[in-house]
């Protein structure tokens, strides 16, 4: 996608989308770690605590970390797209979407 780029966070693996962190691996949790807005990460950790969870350290943070044995690639799919979308500059957004058009 476009503005995305892999770079290092705190000596890990990072994704940024348009020069934010977008999606990183935790080596404390040994998890990846997606943006979510806090009231999606409470449904998902009480509806699926095995899938998702959050420790201290990401309490406040609108994030939750997932267990990657239980990762449902459909669910990370479509959340880094809408995660890219919400961070993506307007101009960008609209010749990504042009270009999907045709």
């Amino acid at each position: 996608m476009p503005g995305v780029e892999e770079t290092t966070s705190w000596g890990q693996p990072t994704l940024k989308a348009h020069g934010k962190l977008w999606v990183w691996w935790s080596p404390h949790e040994d998890a990846p770690v997606f943006k979510v807005p806090f009231e999606e990460r409470e449904i998902l950790v009480e509806a699926e605590p095995e899938t998702f969870f959050f420790t201290p350290h990401y309490k406040s943070h609108a994030l939750v970390l997932v267990r990657p044995a239980k990762l449902d690639l459909a669910w990370a799919k479509a959340n880094l797209i809408r995660v890219w979308r919400a961070q993506a500059p307007k101009r960008v957004l609209k010749a990504y979407d042009a270009e999907q058009q045709g």
